[in-house]
């Protein structure tokens, strides 16, 4: 029975993600559609939890009537059908209601509309440009995701459970009590109209420091968690103290809301309280006066002071519930800000994917300006033919690594075009390109799993012996055999941390470099990939880096100029733009940059005092 109404949603759909739309109720709706025949069930159940709940004091009244003009010795007689009825409405019908209702509630909406909603938009954010990512706290994005999710599916549950529920009670009240005495009504028209002002007044305020809220605790969120993932360098600098004091001041900035938050809430209570006891002692006041004249029953007065005081109660809890309505409104719009982004670098409709048969690569008149006037990258021209092994030299700033993210479409060029075989890299899909480039960084970030399954990002189809020959080439193997993680899991199965803290830099580069081979990919770049190794590890693992690059473009890009002089063709870059090009020898016989560049590293430190304190620099 549990499994047949939580199997009624697929939590995970298969559908691509698409951009959430940026209205209020159509991005609620975008989060919950599959789920909206559900919300129209659990309607429907509250109506009739209303309807029988206000039988059951239309009944208490009739009850009261009975008992005070009927003969015990004729009252089964007279009444106990009707007695039956309700016993029967009471022990089977409100329980089997309540009963389907949770199942409704709880299993099907509940338990799969927030999975839904952090699917649906972890998907569509994951797939969100490099530079989103750069803008933001990584754990202010997550808590965004985590939070508005679980604040879509608590705005629908609340206008479900409160609007429907109070829509037929209060009806349902007013009907009974003016079939007893249409002045009884009055208190009740009066508290509504009280009660909706009060709403009116407090509600908007809340929401509007509840959205305050939610984006103060994501910061707080984000700056903890900033502390936390980089911690070395924390601990490097002594700063503690300092990443408290940066961490107090979101604290403090979040109890800025906190406060006035609950200061409403006091005056609140306040103002309900004094309502509510104004209806209870109206209604009562009327009813004993009625009842003096003769014009109502004890029953309808029962009815009257039983309903007052259910009203009283329910308000507290409606009022509540409308504020965390509009707190999770506060919420969900505060969400919809970071998620409902458009993705800077998309693929075209039916884009094909990228085919590398030969591996050439061509920049066609390339400009990028990371949005700026000037700058980085500009009018620059440069032919990699298929084979061909490429080095990128420059100052740092020279372009070199922006180059390379073009190439892989971290960004679009602004004018110009890249090819690969002829195809324009925008117009294939992102993921072929990416599959068809091998890429080592100079800092690799591996992720919080197993170093298996972080060599198998490469290929995540390889065997256990592929997983291995590529440790081995990357002189990986020795250090895996000796990891252990705080569980117990030792060699490939332990997890090395959050972005790989628990490995050295070098062991780290190795792994990354091992997943590299594993992919086999025919366009390799090396952006200062063997920078973190010792001399030793780097000469040992040079020998297989050529054998990878056999047969491959590649594009190399080092500061220490001795790791690519022998490399097939070096581009030297200044400005943006390229302003030397030839092989090692060539630039060295010009004179130019590149061998100014090479004797600052290879002379600097042999020649006088003047020539060091330059290399140093």
């Amino acid at each position: 029975m549990f499994r047949f109404f939580e199997s009624r949603i697929d939590t995970f759909p298969p559908a691509p993600p698409r951009m959430p739309p940026r209205g209020m109720l159509q991005f609620v709706l975008h989060y919950s559609r599959p789920l909206l025949p559900w919300f129209g069930v659990a309607a429907l159940l509250t109506i009739a939890l209303s309807v029988v709940e206000l039988m059951f004091f239309s009944f208490t009244g009739e009850l009261v009537d009975w008992l005070a003009s009927a003969d015990r010795s004729t009252f089964l007689a007279e009444h106990g059908g009707r007695l039956a009825v309700m016993g029967v409405l009471i022990v089977v019908i409100f329980p089997l209601v309540v009963w389907f209702q949770s199942l409704v509630h709880n299993q099907t909406i509940f338990g799969n509309h927030s999975m839904l909603a952090r699917w649906m938009a972890h998907r569509y954010v994951i797939d969100q440009s490099l530079s989103f990512f750069q803008n933001e706290f990584a754990g202010r994005i997550a808590t965004k995701v985590m939070q508005t999710a679980q604040a879509v599916r608590d705005v629908l549950m609340k206008i479900v459970d409160v609007f429907v529920y109070i829509s037929v009670f209060f009806v349902g009240t007013l009907i009974l009590v003016g079939q007893a005495d249409l002045l009884l009504m009055a208190p009740l028209v009066v508290w509504l109209f009280g009660y909706i002002a009060i709403l009116v007044y407090f509600i908007p305020r809340m929401g509007e420091i509840s959205s305050k809220q939610a984006n103060a605790r994501a910061e707080l969120t984000g700056r903890i968690v900033d502390s936390y993932t980089n911690i070395q360098t924390v601990k490097l600098f002594a700063h503690s103290r300092r990443e408290q004091d940066y961490a107090r001041e979101a604290m403090v900035d979040f109890m800025g809301t906190v406060y006035p938050m609950f200061r409403l809430t006091t005056r609140l209570n306040i103002m309900l309280e004094t309502l509510n006891a104004l209806l209870l002692f109206s209604t009562g006041a009327i009813a004993v006066a009625a009842w003096m004249n003769g014009t109502i029953s004890p029953g309808a007065i029962a009815v009257a002071v039983a309903l007052s005081l259910r009203l009283r109660s329910t308000a507290q809890w409606i009022m509540w519930e409308v504020s965390g309505l509009f707190e999770q409104i506060g919420v969900v719009k505060d969400g919809m800000n970071t998620i409902a982004q458009p993705v800077a670098v998309t693929d075209r409709p039916g884009a094909p994917e990228l085919v590398v048969p030969n591996g050439e690569i061509r920049f066609e008149d390339v400009t990028f300006h990371y949005g700026r006037t000037t700058g980085v990258i500009d009018d620059l021209s440069l032919t990699i033919r298929p084979g061909e092994k490429v080095g990128l030299v420059g100052r740092s700033g020279a372009g070199k690594s922006t180059l390379v993210n073009l190439l892989l479409r971290f960004f679009d060029v602004e004018k110009g075009r890249i090819l690969i075989d002829g195809q324009d890299v925008s117009a294939v899909t992102q993921e072929s390109l990416r599959r068809r480039i091998g890429f080592v960084t100079q800092e690799s970030s591996l992720l919080h799993r197993s170093i298996r399954d972080n060599i198998l990002y490469g290929s995540p189809d390889a065997s256990q012996a592929e997983v291995e020959e590529a440790a081995r080439k990357a002189h990986a193997e020795e250090f895996i055999a000796t990891v252990t993680d705080p569980k117990g899991r030792t060699g490939f199965d332990a997890h090395v941390g959050e972005r790989g803290v628990k490995l050295s830099g070098g062991q780290r580069q190795r792994v990354a470099i091992a997943r590299v081979f594993l992919k086999n990919a025919p366009i390799l770049v090396l952006d200062e990939a063997t920078s973190a190794l010792d001399s030793e590890v780097e000469a040992a693992i040079q020998e297989h880096l050529m054998t990878l690059m056999a047969g491959k473009t590649v594009i190399a890009i080092a500061h220490r100029l001795s790791t690519i002089a022998m490399l097939d063709r070096l581009i030297v870059m200044d400005g943006g733009r390229i302003v030397e090009s030839g092989t090692h020898q060539e630039l060295l016989e010009r004179g130019g940059l590149y061998a100014s560049l090479w004797q600052r590293q290879s002379g600097g430190f042999l020649g006088g005092t003047d020539e060091r304190k330059e290399a140093a620099e």
